[in-house]
């Protein structure tokens, strides 16, 4: 009885830790553009753009140009989506939902011209799991923390290393005051609009390595609009964890657990209808923002204009 709920506890803890680390990707990029003062609704867009471009890399050159791929693709949707806000100074939710709907035509166009009207039978080559010597033999923890790709590895690694380049350095305390009052900052000498458009490109460079973790780690095939509303997800966590990457980390587990939540019950034959399981991690998503107002502060200057244009 013990052993197997071991077994069901590592399997689950392992499943929650592979399917995060999407969340994990684009939410940290995320927390680094909206820490500038910029929301990024074309996030989703940029994750599907990394996606599809990690599957023509892959099947060109392996999972590593895939992945190479994929970071540049997202990177060059959110370089788009900061020409528009930060050139023009246009709306930013309405240039992001604009970004988004876009990706979503364009590779699907590209999907179809590529690899045909149905796409079946696309197997890409994919990254294996990599098991650490001693951690990973630890009970429970062991093969769920520490046999996992390397995209995953990568992934916690930034956790850290973001909220030090946020909290630590220089370029933090630039970004977060241009976050906070873009004109207190331009005064001091900060280029707010180059430091807020270098930022829109990072998080749309995770975003794309979200799309490739999401690809080359995980399904090991691409479909159209296979993030299914990821990004707004990621979203989500960003606002939960308070604009922390600590935390978001956390709520990205949080998340890729109550999704391997669903494929557990799913596995359990409980005779309930599977979209009632499909719907949790939505579900979670309304909850966390009902109850994120009022209780999280967001920097002062997000989703506002950024009063100069850089054209």
């Amino acid at each position: 009885m013990i052993a197997a709920f071991e077994s069901i506890a590592t399997g689950f803890l392992a499943s929650a830790i592979r399917i995060a680390t999407p969340f994990l990707f684009a939410a940290l990029g995320e927390t680094i553009t909206e820490r500038s003062g910029i929301i990024n609704l074309g996030i989703e867009g940029a994750m599907l753009s990394g996606a599809l471009a990690a599957a023509l890399g892959a099947s060109a050159g392996g999972p590593w140009t895939g992945t190479f791929a994929a970071i540049a693709a997202g990177a060059a949707v959110s370089a788009l989506v900061a020409m528009i806000v930060l050139g023009v100074r246009a709306d930013q939710v309405i240039t992001g939902t604009a970004a988004t709907l876009g990706a979503v035509g364009i590779t699907g166009a590209i999907y179809q011209r590529v690899y045909g009207a149905s796409g079946v039978g696309l197997s890409l080559p994919t990254f294996g799991i990599v098991s650490i010597p001693i951690l990973s033999r630890l009970p429970v923890i062991g093969s769920a923390l520490f046999q996992q790709s390397m995209l995953t590895y990568i992934a916690m690694l930034l956790v850290p290393v973001t909220h030090w380049a946020i909290f630590h350095t220089r370029w933090g305390l630039r970004l977060r005051a241009s976050g906070e009052s873009a004109a207190a900052a331009r005064a001091a000498g900060v280029r707010v609009e180059g430091l807020k458009a270098a930022a829109l490109i990072i998080g749309g460079a995770l975003a794309g390595l979200a799309g490739a973790s999401l690809v080359l780690a995980q399904v090991g095939t691409f479909a159209e609009r296979m993030t299914a509303g990821r990004g707004f997800i990621a979203i989500a966590i960003v606002v939960l964890g308070g604009w922390n990457p600590l935390r978001v980390g956390a709520a990205a587990l949080l998340f890729g657990g109550a999704m391997a939540l669903q494929y557990l019950f799913q596995a359990l034959a409980l005779g309930i209808p599977y979209q009632v399981f499909l719907i949790l991690p939505y579900l979670l998503t309304l909850m966390v923002l009902a109850g994120a107002i009022g209780r999280v502060r967001a920097p002062a200057e997000l989703g506002k204009s950024s009063g100069e244009g850089l054209f």
